[in-house]
């Protein structure tokens, strides 16, 4: 079983332990009691620090394709459908997925290169083959949907490129859908609050002193920031 660690470290969160390889990264064999454990939930994200095991690939695979609830996919859960993303249009509720430009890259067979000339197309193009919402990371991240809209985020800071910040935006975006934000909506707000967090944090501590955590610490100002503009 898996997830001792996070459960003894972390005081605010709760676990939900599953089968481990002998590698300890989740086994296909978990799949069953994930889909169980996710029936009554209002979103699943799924993919950091996962590896990329075979037998954990075959679980995201499973996943992907059974969780009836809305999914977001990042890290190594895109890394497991390289190769399989007609699973995306399979789905029983439209996907979000958040690669940064090399995911993208592996995603779509081409190159990195490629994907940066071209951020805002190739994205919208996977979007839309693929039937699901993309958020291309990195500076100036893009936002597809599956229906041709794209938009273009202007928070956020070459201070974010460290390791565990794309994982935070995966759990802001999780967070916006569980409190039934649509998977668009939910990546238009999430990524914004994300960056803005993210500036406040570079204007405290500069660009080059951060790590994700700090991200985190500035969520709550980023949403006073934001509701105070709404109430206006």
């Amino acid at each position: 079983m898996l997830c001792d660690v996070t459960a003894t470290g972390t005081m605010d969160l709760m676990t939900f332990p599953l089968r481990a390889t002998r590698d300890d990264s989740v086994s296909r064999d978990a799949a069953a009691d994930a889909l169980t454990f996710a029936k009554d939930k209002d979103a699943v994200a799924v993919g950091p620090g996962l590896s990329h095991r075979k037998s954990t690939q075959d679980f995201v695979r499973t996943m992907v394709l059974r969780c009836a609830a809305p999914m977001v996919i990042d890290a190594d859960g895109l890394n497991a459908i390289v190769g399989h993303t007609k699973l995306l249009k399979k789905t029983r509720q439209l996907a979000l997925i958040t690669p940064h430009p090399g995911e993208m890259a592996r995603l779509c067979g081409r190159d990195a290169k490629e994907v940066q000339s071209d951020r805002a197309g190739i994205a919208t193009a996977f979007a839309q083959e693929n039937r699901c919402v993309v958020v291309l990371k990195g500076h100036h991240t893009v936002i597809a949907s599956p229906d041709g809209d794209v938009f273009v985020n202007r928070t956020g800071n070459s201070g974010m490129g460290t390791g565990g910040t794309g994982d935070v935006l995966t759990g802001i975006l999780g967070g916006l859908i569980a409190q039934g934000v649509g998977p668009v909506a939910a990546a238009q707000l999430g990524v914004y609050l994300h960056g803005l967090a993210g500036d406040i944090a570079a204007a405290e501590l500069t660009e080059r002193g951060m790590i994700a955590g700090d991200v985190i610490q500035r969520l709550p100002s980023a949403w006073r920031l934001i509701e105070g503009a709404l109430d206006a």
